[in-house]
């Protein structure tokens, strides 16, 4: 079955070029970009992509409108900052060639950080719904992470989509604040609280989880400092919900 891919794009120039050399097998590749001033749209043309500028109304409303446009029915939807391997890409066309009853696929995506892969701690394998049939499947937003929601059986793919989420360390720590803003603001629309408990025993649980049960150990010392950044992520996240309590009236006047 032919494959549409979709990648929705804002000023990914660093990106682009590799990610859309790695969907050169695909039957079509629409870019849905949202106003880039770098030079994304012409670079991804030079690519043979076809390209929309569409105005950003959301993540999950553009990648569904991204889907609506493509001529297939199957679709794999990319970010700029991934890549399909030809490991990956066999997978899916050997899956697709047999007609699959199912309504998507989760791939596992691993994470280049630090020098090497990550295939320990909280993020790996870290599994994403990207394969869809867009009949039966769509995006649903979420202030964090969206994600695909499939009317019918999900399937697993054995082969990894590759991450390039970091330019460094100092771009990691900028984008934990930004998600874990987002993050503390869901959990504070949902009714949620913040203890001092919270801000605690958390961290320390996420520490253990990926260092130790998620075998971070192994991975040397960029396990370490993922596992370590990843306890932080739980830190700042309950800090900030708990923001609003942690602010003190200032003192009024002193009493004549």
């Amino acid at each position: 079955m032919p494959v549409s891919v979709t990648v929705i794009t804002l000023n990914e120039a660093a990106h682009i070029e590799a990610c859309l050399a790695s969907l050169a097998w695909a039957d079509e590749i629409l870019v849905v970009d949202s106003g880039s001033t770098d030079g994304t749209p012409d670079l991804a043309r030079a690519r043979g992509a076809r390209v929309i500028v569409r105005e950003w109304p959301g993540y999950a409303a553009q990648k569904n409108f991204a889907a609506d446009q493509c001529a297939h029915e199957w679709i794999l939807s990319v970010d700029a900052d991934e890549r399909v391997t030809p490991e990956l890409q066999a997978e899916i066309a050997a899956t697709l060639q047999r007609t699959p009853p199912e309504a998507g696929f989760r791939i596992p995506r691993v994470t280049w950080h630090l020098g090497r892969w990550i295939r320990t701690t909280d993020w790996y394998p870290d599994y994403q719904l990207r394969l869809y049939h867009r009949r039966r499947a769509s995006w649903a937003a979420r202030a964090v992470h969206e994600s695909v929601r499939a009317d019918g059986p999900v399937g697993q793919l054995t082969r990894d989509l590759q991450h390039f989420a970091y330019r460094d360390l100092s771009h990691h720590i900028q984008t934990m604040d930004k998600y874990t803003t987002l993050a503390a603001e869901a959990m504070r629309q949902e009714g949620r609280r913040a203890s001092v408990l919270d801000l605690t025993l958390h961290p320390v649980a996420a520490f253990v989880r990926n260092y130790v049960l998620r075998r971070g150990v192994m991975d040397g010392s960029a396990g370490f400092v993922i596992s370590v950044m990843n306890a932080y992520y739980v830190f700042l996240k309950f800090a900030k919900l708990r923001a609003p309590g942690l602010a003190q009236t200032p003192p009024g006047p002193a009493a004549p």
